[in-house]
């Protein structure tokens, strides 16, 4: 069984939910499978140049690392945006796990940047984003924006069984972009919980679920 972890924006993959959910995998993994059953793969989406990073990038680096065989993808945040298209577009994805996943991302995203500095970002100067994942300030192009606003969320109509964990405390992504989503799509199961954005309070509650959904 294979599995891809995405990581979200200005993350990487030493995140604490990618490096809790790796040991989660390997635990499993000796517990209940031989070594070549289960494997969990957290790609770098930063790619070395955060800088000029947009999802088309995420989209187009993810798909030509897919294995031909079937694949779950979990992401969070940003990097479960990427997996919902990726389940959209690639037919081995056959189940997806989102962890606050950022639908509506620049409805929510650009009112939190002044306007004068949108407007600055808009001309040609880039934003300075904190990058958890480096610990420092890096530049970010406006492509990013443009790039989003290519795609549009109300085509996202394939049933691929899909599991959201959303914090009821969110205050990146409001719980109820996934609600929205959740209500005309049969095949999604939300699941609120007691956090916010991070959910790394939830670690335990979310291996739970993932467990529940991929191997029952």
């Amino acid at each position: 069984m294979k599995f891809f972890y995405l990581h979200g924006f200005a993350s990487s993959p030493q995140s604490a939910k990618a490096q809790d959910l790796r040991t989660q995998f390997a635990t499993f993994r000796r517990n209940r499978f031989t070594s070549e059953d289960i494997i969990l793969q957290i790609p770098d989406l930063n790619q070395n140049d955060f800088t000029h990073l947009t999802l088309s990038r995420q989209l187009q680096q993810v798909r030509a690392i897919l294995p031909a065989s079937s694949t779950t993808i979990i992401g969070s945040s940003f990097g479960g945006l990427t997996a919902a298209w990726l389940g959209e577009s690639c037919p081995q994805v056959e189940r997806l796990v989102l962890l606050a996943p950022a639908f509506r991302y620049l409805e929510h995203w650009l009112p939190t940047i002044g306007a004068a500095q949108l407007q600055q970002w808009q001309a040609g100067q880039p934003l300075l984003v904190y990058h958890h994942g480096e610990g420092r300030l890096l530049p970010l192009d406006y492509q990013i924006v443009s790039d989003l606003q290519q795609y549009n969320e109300a085509n996202l109509r394939k049933p691929v069984p899909t599991l959201i964990l959303h914090g009821l405390e969110d205050e990146v992504i409001p719980v109820q972009v996934s609600r929205d989503y959740a209500r005309d799509r049969a095949w999604v199961n939300l699941v609120e919980l007691d956090s916010n954005h991070a959910l790394i309070d939830q670690s335990s509650r979310i291996w739970q679920e993932i467990c529940q959904f991929c191997f029952h």
